[in-house]
């Protein structure tokens, strides 16, 4: 089955380039040009990818970009944002918030197809592997964790991990887009909120406490990786 995209850019001439290079890898494609049309196409249809432009006439990809992450549904689907200017600022903040890769106009077609692509792959779609057969099926998080969200406990491998509230949200945030590194601001935020007197050494610690009682239950696994300079990352494949 092939993969489906959003593609939200305001520019018909770069969106009929993107959707044909996108379509002739056998993708398809549906275009908006508002981030209000892509909010309802959204709710009216299931994507597994998205392609969002930074500036739009009626606002930013990156508030659809937010809006993606912080919805469970949607908390973990690759996303793939262009920017016609390739301002630091703007893609720090895209990054910070949970995009998948980052791609600044003029753009190859090509290489944003190779990026979508690579994309497809790491979240195990058939069409993202190159040659039309399904990835191999990673392990799902659900299949490894429960979150029990009004009780705010979670388990691993049918084992009750003893957790602090904040290490509840940590890996909370973390179960809703496993397999995705985080920042430690999305983390700071997710866990803390506007608490002003935590810092990043609060997540590192918390994390560190974390990953000894997940060891606890799994000795042989290590389940939380650090990137360097990025952040954290919930890997269960």
């Amino acid at each position: 089955m092939s993969a489906r995209l959003l593609l939200l850019e305001d520019d018909p001439a770069i969106a009929r380039t993107v959707a044909y290079a996108l379509e002739r890898d056998g993708l398809v494609v549906t275009h908006s040009l508002l981030v209000h049309d892509a909010r309802q196409q959204m709710l009216s249809h299931r994507f597994d990818l998205l392609v969002l432009d930074v500036g739009l006439p009626d606002g930013s990809g990156l508030d659809l970009l937010r809006d993606v992450r912080n919805a469970a549904p949607t908390a973990a689907l690759p996303v793939l944002m262009l920017s016609a200017h390739g301002e630091e600022i703007d893609r720090v903040l895209g990054l910070e918030l949970g995009a998948d890769d980052y791609l600044t106009k003029p753009f190859s077609p090509r290489e944003l197809a190779a990026r979508v692509k690579a994309l497809l792959r790491r979240a195990g779609h058939g069409n993202g592997n190159g040659n039309g057969h399904p990835a191999a099926p990673a392990a799902s998080a659900t299949a490894l964790f429960h979150d029990d969200e009004a009780g705010q406990r979670i388990s691993l491998r049918g084992q009750a991990l003893l957790l602090t509230r904040r290490e509840y949200r940590l890996l909370s945030h973390l179960l809703r887009g496993a397999g995705r590194i985080h920042s430690r601001d999305a983390l700071l935020a997710a866990a803390w909120g506007d608490d002003s007197e935590s810092t990043d050494r609060t997540v590192d610690t918390h994390i560190k406490t974390l990953r000894a009682k997940l060891r606890e239950l799994d000795p042989a696994r290590e389940y939380i990786s650090t990137h360097r300079g990025m952040g954290y990352c919930l890997d269960v494949q």
